[in-house]
């Protein structure tokens, strides 16, 4: 597998045929086209050509329209997606069909229009029942709320933190014409009506200054509180009535929701094409604009080029265009789920290799290793095919579960050779049952021999190495770097075999021999002094730099045996009642625990191993991914684009 090859095109057309071109494009869905910003910062071009228009804004206004309507009836009317959204197959007529688009705009307008009647209905509910709060401590006062006293009484309600003493208040009016009733109390505070006479005012409220008394007034009510109360009440159940007449309104669409979903990709595909349309230039007679297709698919972007009248041109990208190519990778079923890893990671630069096949053989393996548990490899392998199967993602979510599978594969290999089912859970079961003994047939166990485990995890770990060595080897010869590819590699593989050739007491020659490459290497390239610190540098950052990396590789034996080591546990633990059925409840429960941690932990450390210490040796990465103008749709397969 390798890099796609591409081809940078430019192409001019009639402007009156940039729709045309567009939908056409956006069928063939291999070409991207590029930003125009370097043409437009020349100014032979910025005189000539300006950006086209387009209607992203609009296109991406009923996008959100669309998905607040599904969301809605998602809502209201009980819906559930479930953890996956399950695609289904659709003709490219029924896809493209303007009733469709017609029935799913109609009812987003529907339910748009209902959406905003709840908003307003929910605001007066919240208002309502914000002056239901209010008006509840002043029920008991059978007085009309507009009332504030006669001729020379003054009537005024008003409120006094929890702690005063209404007797200790009253006292400290003395001779003063005036009276405080509590009318009710809460926990923060007490609610009164303060009675004086209106000439006595001033010095009334003087003496309520120290107690925190905080007058009350309630504009725009007539009535007593009781009958206002009342009247909020109806008004609060007529309220929730209108809204549950609008959810139920909202909830009558249910059975648009797949026309909204069929519109909602149709919106995307054509949000990608305005988004395509605003890179291409255009003075109002021609439309210009440069991008990339795939080499293989050439002869298909021809026949669109020519069938729509277009003046073009293709040529390979020049070492100096590398940075800008887009990125596609070509894979098979087994490495293409690798993407999702070199996505994360960062993809390669053009003139680069693809890292899919050379990491995915490591990193099924080495995961594998780290899982090693039939039990949990059967579940796996399981998850893996019944989702695709079922929901049939694609991208990222597609890899994630094909990968799952192929990782499921060696899991269960790695737990037939280690005897693991669900840890020791069969050895458990059979003993309460019968009180025999019994074990699975297993090469090795993790618990047993851990010494044997690591030294095979860094063996591994050191033919990962090597590889990435060879790879780095051949691409300095393709790039002439001859002495480059000798002085890195081939003299560390001379100390390496003169290494082992040492252990086994062949012979100690090769490892002269490696010894005195690793010293002429800084003599011959470096210049001057370097040529003395070069020869310490080498050995220093070879030496610590391999013995470290071959060292990382101890987590395959680390994670394999703590997966081990906690399924045992919770079994040991479920059996300790003696009791089959608490037996199976722990055991089942802990091994769902360490299955989901294992999951995620080996993912990381697989990931770490094949990134740091595997890509460090040959990958040069930067690429950006290829993005081309294309339906991607998030509810249906189109059959027949």
């Amino acid at each position: 597998m390798a890099i796609v090859k591409m081809k940078k095109l430019r192409v001019m057309a009639m402007a009156d045929r940039r729709e045309a071109l567009l939908r056409a494009l956006l069928r063939l869905g291999c070409v991207e086209i590029s930003e125009p910003d370097g043409l437009l910062e020349d100014p032979a071009w910025s005189a000539l050509l300006q950006r086209g228009s387009s209607r992203l804004a609009d296109t991406k206004s009923e996008i959100n329209d669309v998905n607040t309507a599904l969301d809605a009836i998602r809502r209201y009317a009980g819906l559930k997606d479930g953890l996956f959204i399950k695609r289904h197959p659709i003709s490219e007529e029924a896809f493209l069909s303007a009733g469709t688009a017609e029935r799913a705009q109609a009812v987003s307008r529907e339910v748009g229009e209902q959406l905003q009647t709840l908003t307003r209905l929910q605001s007066e509910e919240n208002r309502l029942v914000a002056r239901q709060a209010s008006l509840l401590p002043w029920q008991a006062m059978d007085m009309p709320l507009e009332l504030s006293g006669t001729e020379h009484v003054l009537f005024r309600p008003g409120v006094v933190p929890a702690g005063v003493n209404v007797g200790e208040l009253q006292v400290s009016f003395g001779d003063l014409a005036a009276e405080l009733l509590e009318i009710s109390s809460d926990k923060q505070q007490k609610y009164c009506l303060l009675v004086c006479l209106r000439q006595d005012e001033e010095a009334v409220m003087e003496c309520l200054r120290p107690f925190s008394f905080s007058a009350v007034s309630f504009q725009g009510l007539t009535g007593t509180a009781d009958a206002n109360l009342t009247s909020v009440s109806q008004a609060l159940a007529e309220n929730r009535k209108a809204q549950e007449d609008a959810a139920a309104a909202i909830a009558a669409n249910g059975e648009a929701r797949d026309a909204l979903r069929v519109y909602a990709d149709r919106l995307a595909a054509e949000a990608a094409e305005e988004t395509s349309a605003q890179r291409i230039l255009t003075d109002g007679t021609i439309a210009f604009f440069e991008g990339w297709a795939p080499a293989a698919s050439m002869q298909k972007v021809q026949a669109l080029l020519e069938k729509e009248g277009c003046a073009w041109e293709a040529e390979d990208p020049t070492p100096e265009e590398y940075s800008e190519v887009p990125i596609q990778l070509k894979n098979n079923w087994l490495t293409r789920p690798l993407n999702m890893v070199t996505e994360m990671y960062s993809l390669p630069a053009y003139d680069n290799v693809d890292p899919n096949p050379l990491m995915a053989p490591f990193f099924i393996l080495f995961y594998g290793v780290m899982m090693a548990d039939m039990g949990y490899g059967l579940l796996m392998i399981l998850a893996g095919i019944l989702i695709t199967r079922t929901y049939r993602p694609k991208g990222t979510a597609g890899n994630l579960f094909n990968l799952m599978t192929l990782c499921g594969v060696t899991t269960f290999l790695m737990g037939a050779v280690t005897g693991g089912f669900f840890g020791d859970f069969l050895t458990q079961l059979v003993k309460l049952a019968t009180g025999r003994d019994f074990a699975l047939p297993a090469l090795f166990t993790p618990l047993d021999d851990t010494l044997m485990i690591l030294v095979g995890a860094m063996c591994l770990g050191f033919v990962q190495i090597v590889t990435g060595m060879v790879i780095s080897f051949v691409q300095k010869l393709k790039k002439g770097q001859v002495l480059d590819a000798v002085f890195e590699e081939v003299t560390w593989w001379v100390v390496f075999a003169g290494i082992a050739l040492m252990v086994l007491k062949v012979t100690n020659l090769v490892l002269y021999a490696g010894l005195v490459l690793v010293v002429a290497g800084p003599l011959i390239t470096g210049k001057g002094f370097g040529k003395i610190t070069g020869i310490f540098a080498s050995l220093y950052n070879h030496i610590t730099g391999y013995f470290g990396d071959i060292l990382s590789y101890s987590r395959l034996m680390a994670l394999m045996l703590a997966g081990s080591v906690i399924a045992q546990v919770f079994n040991t633990l479920g059996a300790i009642p003696g009791n089959i059925v608490v037996f199976i409840i722990i055991s089942m429960a802990g091994n769902a625990l360490n299955f989901a941690l294992n999951l995620l932990g080996c993912y990381v450390h697989d990931l770490r191993l094949q990134c740091l210490e595997y890509f460090g040796k040959f990958y040069e990465d930067g690429g950006k991914p290829f993005r081309p103008l294309a339906i991607n749709t998030k509810y249906v397969d189109i059959e027949n684009v």
